[in-house]
């Protein structure tokens, strides 16, 4: 992915300050701008007098100096990588932990049904972010077929959609290896799970880069980051597994990380190492993913961070270079992912509030029909698709998909229906399919 380009900014050294030059600023200017905003260099230079710019810079920095926090981890040449949480960003903070450990239900507003259709809404925005996350590094599959693919669990017939069904496979891995330790295997097994299949930049699925040709662009041909050289790849690699399985809970003298910013940073480091030939972004967001979910913060399985990431590749980039063009503050690339969290928690909550509605518009629909006491949940969610897609096909496999269930299950839940006759089976080879009929309405009744 390219990145926009973005100037230096100057460098802030506590030692050579000339505080009579910047004194008269420090009552002026906070670590944030009247908005909230963490500014970078470029974004301030424009909004403040040319002449006193550089000034009004370093007696920004200076207070952001006097609450950054350094971590474990430092770039290539020793500098440390360090962050702070200007008050809007503890709001942020307070707001993403307070809506992450909720349930699906409170977010929905519907505690009971919501609770019901979890384990579908699981496998489907699974299926959401695995086709974000593979449209954000390129694919150029249509999300309906997509979809269908996973779906149906027929085999990718190009390299596209073996992205999205590695994505669906990573997220999955992501979720049943939370337990776990961070470790560079697992990272490697991340990294072959996303890229198996696939040839963009000659990648070999769960093997580092073995050259440093590997650089990603600013959108104007140049270089807008150059990674850590290639030997160094498994000892900095290990240094970050050190870091996510340090102790940062803040008991017993502890360093305190809230384990959301742990995890975008997480997100940060492996896109700043870029150890793989390709595959570094897909690897990074599962290792978010793969962290919130170790912290227990379960509703960042409903969550895509990759549809709101494609629709804003430039900010995602600015992000980025932010943080490597102001001596490694993390500050930036955190309060933009808060922002992108945020937004998926609104989505997440606009999304359960249309499936409950029409969950409710169905059941009102099978108040007054005699099938109305015989039908389950699942049942009762496909003649809601099958009301609104007359001639659609369902199979066995979508709805065990779909809803997390055995197979038997779903079919003895299909074959109901068609004994009812609300769906009319039909042969393709040995494979039963389930057609919506067009006057589904008039057999309810």
């Amino acid at each position: 992915m390219a990145k926009p380009k973005v100037e230096r900014a100057p460098t802030f050294e506590l030692g050579s300050m000339d505080f009579p030059q910047i004194q008269k600023y420090l009552p002026l200017y906070d670590l944030t701008d009247s908005q909230g905003r963490y500014l970078h260099w470029n974004q301030l230079k424009w909004r403040v007098p040319r002449d006193e710019a550089q000034n009004i810079w370093f007696a920004i920095k200076f207070q952001r100096f006097m609450q950054l926090k350094e971590i474990d981890l430092k770039d290539e040449q020793g500098e440390s990588f360090s962050y702070c949480t200007p008050n809007s960003i503890e709001a942020r903070l307070h707001q993403v932990i307070k809506t992450a450990g909720g349930t699906v239900g409170i977010v929905a507003g519907a505690a009971a049904s919501m609770q019901i259709q979890a384990k579908f809404l699981v496998s489907s925005l699974i299926m959401e972010e695995a086709i974000s996350s593979a449209q954000l590094e390129g694919a150029a599959t249509t999300r309906e077929v997509a979809k269908k693919m996973l779906e149906e669990e027929r085999p990718p017939v190009n390299e596209d959609e073996r992205m999205i069904l590695n994505n669906f496979f990573l997220l999955k891995k992501a979720e049943k290896s939370c337990k776990e330790s961070l470790t560079v295997d697992l990272i490697l097994e991340f990294h072959r799970i996303a890229t198996l299949g696939t040839t963009e930049n000659n990648v070999v699925p769960g093997q580092f880069r073995d050259a440093d040709d590997i650089y990603v662009e600013d959108g104007n041909g140049g270089i807008a980051h150059q990674p850590p050289k290639y030997h160094l790849i498994p000892e900095r690699l290990q240094m970050l597994c050190d870091f996510a399985n340090n102790d940062h809970s803040g008991v017993n003298g502890r360093d305190f990380i809230a384990p959301v910013v742990k995890a975008i940073i997480l997100h940060f480091m492996l896109g700043f190492e870029h150890p793989f030939r390709d595959g570094n972004g897909r690897t990074a967001r599962a290792l978010f993913y793969w962290f919130m979910l170790k912290n227990e913060y379960d509703l960042f399985k409903y969550i895509s961070i990759s549809k709101l990431l494609k629709d804003s590749p430039k900010e995602y980039g600015l992000a980025y270079l932010y943080t490597e063009t102001d001596q490694n503050d993390l500050t930036y690339f955190i309060d933009f992912q808060l922002d992108i969290i945020i937004k998926a928690f609104d989505e997440l909550k606009k999304y359960l509030e249309e499936k409950t509605d029409e969950f409710y518009q169905v059941v009102a629909m099978l108040e007054k029909s005699k099938f109305s006491p015989l039908l389950n949940f699942v049942q009762k969610d496909v003649i809601k698709k099958a009301n609104k897609s007359p001639g659609r096909y369902f199979s066995v496999k979508e709805i065990a998909s779909d809803y997390g269930i055995a197979d038997n299950s779903a079919r003895t839940y299909l074959n109901k229906l068609a004994e009812y006759k609300l769906l009319l089976p039909t042969k393709d080879g040995r494979t039963t399919l389930y057609i919506a009929p067009s006057d589904l309405l008039q057999r309810l009744v």
